[in-house]
C-alpha cells in the first residue's frame, strides 16, 4: 500500500520518540497497532463481502442462462413433439379406415388348406394408445377396399427336408484288431 523503507520507519520512530517520549511510546506504538489492525481486517472484510455479491451475481447470470437453455430444450422437445403427433395421427386414422373397411368385407377363414366359411363380423376396432380414444368416423366408397384373398390362391406350405444322417450314426466303428489278429 505504501512504499515505506526501513530508513524512513527509523526516522519516525526517533520523532515520536522525542516527541512522546520513553513513558508512553510502547502504549501508543500498541494502540497503533490495534487500530492498524482493526483498520486491515475491515478492508479485508468489505472485499469478501464485495468477492461474494460478484460470484452471486455470476451465479445469479449462470442460473438465468441455464433456465433460459432448459426453456429452449423444452420447447424444441414440445415443437419435436407436436411434429411427430401429426404424422402418428395420421396414420392412426388410416388404421382405423383400414379397420372399418376390414371389418365391413369379413375373408372366409381357411384351416389348413380347406375353407370353412365366412369368419363371424366383428364391430370396428380404433387403435389407440390407453386411455385415448381417437376414433374417426370417414365414409369412404367400397371401391378402395383391398380385395379379399381367395383360398385357392394361397401358397401351398413346403415339406420339410429329411435331415441327412449324421457321420456318426452311418455305420458302427470296428473294433480295433491286435497284432495277433485277436479283437479287444
Amino acid at each position: 500500500m505504501f512504499d515505506v523503507s526501513l530508513t524512513e520507519l527509523m526516522v519516525i520512530g526517533v520523532v515520536a520518540l522525542i516527541v512522546i517520549g520513553p513513558e508512553r511510546l510502547p502504549k501508543v506504538a500498541r494502540t497503533v497497532g490495534h487500530l492498524l489492525g482493526r483498520a486491515q481486517r475491515y478492508v479485508n472484510d468489505v472485499k469478501s463481502d464485495i468477492q461474494r455479491e460478484i460470484e452471486l451475481d455470476e451465479l445469479r447470470k449462470f442460473k438465468n442462462e441455464m433456465e433460459d437453455a432448459a426453456q429452449g430444450v423444452q420447447q424444441s422437445l414440445n415443437d419435436t413433439h407436436a411434429s411427430l403427433q401429426e404424422p402418428v395421427q395420421q396414420f392412426r386414422a388410416e388404421l382405423d379406415e383400414v379397420a372399418r373397411e376390414a371389418s365391413g368385407k369379413v375373408a372366409p377363414v381357411i384351416v389348413g388348406d380347406a375353407s370353412v366359411g365366412d369368419a363371424p363380423a366383428e364391430p370396428a376396432r380404433t387403435i389407440a394408445p390407453p386411455g385415448q380414444n381417437h376414433s374417426l368416423d370417414l365414409d369412404l366408397p367400397a371401391a378402395t377396399a383391398p380385395a379379399p384373398v381367395p383360398a385357392a390362391s394361397a401358397p401351398p406350405q413346403p415339406a420339410p427336408a429329411p435331415s441327412a444322417p449324421k457321420a456318426d450314426d452311418a455305420a458302427p466303428a470296428a473294433k480295433p484288431v491286435t497284432p495277433s489278429g485277436t479283437p479287444t
